[in-house]
């Protein structure tokens, strides 16, 4: 099935540029119906592609990551979301077996001590949630944008990813932050108001702080560590 998929991944590419974001899930929709989801935050970048997505919500599955420690302005605009576009957006959760023997044996902030225990943290409440919300399915879209950091300016836009067996497709990659805030503000979509007030990448509520004058865009994500990669594992290569 791999090789049949990776095949699709070859000819989607060479369509890619010539279609526009809704052009590109018309195209996915046509192909992999009942097979495509998309991974929401609830930050502006997801809730410009929710906007897209919600047209065509029966055949675009969304899913969310509640790991236990998001910030209440996120669950207020997850409230928000779903009421906007009367749509339905999926929770995956920690698995109890998973978290309660960490937290009993680690405490509930042991991702301060080292990054070896903050990647712990992550893998119970995002990596192995996110293993489950993408079983089944054949196209994962994310809102990933090369702004972010350094690692994601080398990323495709529609990718291969390997540890998923999927085809992985970032549909605002080459958008600015200005233009992405630019999107939302025309449109009046709700969006997570802990951006206005400094937060340019938001995860759990412990290990994210508003950014700094200067400060690069994933400085807020796990300040506590040495600079450099970023990322808590769902999108490693």
């Amino acid at each position: 099935m791999s090789a049949v998929l990776q095949q699709e991944w070859h000819a989607l590419r060479d369509l890619l540029p010539s279609l526009s974001i809704s052009g590109m899930f018309d195209v996915l929709c046509e192909r992999f119906t009942g097979a495509i989801t998309f991974s929401t935050s609830f930050s502006n970048e997801d809730q410009v592609i929710i906007d897209h997505v919600g047209r065509i919500s029966d055949r675009i599955k969304v899913f969310t990551l509640d790991t236990g420690r998001l910030f209440p302005e996120t669950y207020q605009t997850w409230a928000e979301t779903v009421a906007w576009y009367n749509i339905t957006i999926e929770a995956y959760f920690p698995e109890a077996s998973e978290l309660e023997p960490y937290l009993h044996e680690q405490g509930p902030n042991s991702f301060y001590r080292s990054p070896e225990e903050r990647k712990t943290c992550c893998h119970i409440r995002k990596v192995s949630p996110l293993k489950r919300a993408l079983r089944g399915n054949k196209v994962w879209i994310t809102g990933l944008r090369a702004e972010h950091s350094p690692e994601r300016q080398n990323l495709e836009q529609l990718e291969w990813d390997e540890a998923h067996q999927l085809i992985k497709y970032h549909p605002l990659l080459h958008w600015t932050t200005a233009s992405v805030n630019s999107y939302i503000r025309e449109r009046r979509l709700p969006y997570n108001v802990l951006h206005d007030r400094g937060f340019a990448s938001i995860g759990c509520a412990p290990c994210t702080r508003a950014l700094r004058p200067g400060e690069p865009l994933r400085a807020g994500r796990w300040w506590w560590e040495e600079a450099g990669k970023k990322e808590c594992g769902l999108h490693a290569t």
